[in-house]
């Protein structure tokens, strides 16, 4: 981002540039957390499992017990829920809560 070299006041517009890059970041992780939240969700209501076994880091077969049908199950949630089309190439490399959130992060506004 380039600065208004004509602004009367220099420090204040670039303490004015940065407090939007920072608001931007922070926009950006709350959304995060929000797909996060409602991605949680729907994998508890698929699976059943205790919500606090849904962490990023889980692994939808290894971790939650999810078998290969019930990945499609929540594939087909997720693409729903978020009003999106997963093709099924970029279906395949799902396997962890984390692989959902940041796709479906990628593919939709803010």
């Amino acid at each position: 981002m380039e600065l208004d070299w004509s602004c009367r006041f220099p420090l204040l517009c670039q303490l004015t540039i940065r407090e939007f890059e920072h608001t931007s970041v922070i926009g950006k992780e709350v959304k995060r957390l929000e797909v996060f939240d409602k991605v949680k969700e729907i994998i508890v209501e698929q699976l059943g499992v205790d919500p606090d076994e849904v962490t990023l880091e889980a692994s939808f077969v290894e971790d939650l017990g999810a078998d290969s049908l019930d990945v499609v199950e929540l594939v087909m949630a997720f693409e729903e829920e978020f009003d999106l089309k997963i093709p099924d190439e970029d279906a395949e490399k799902i396997s962890l809560v984390k692989d959902a959130v940041e796709y479906i992060n990628s593919q939709t506004q803010i």
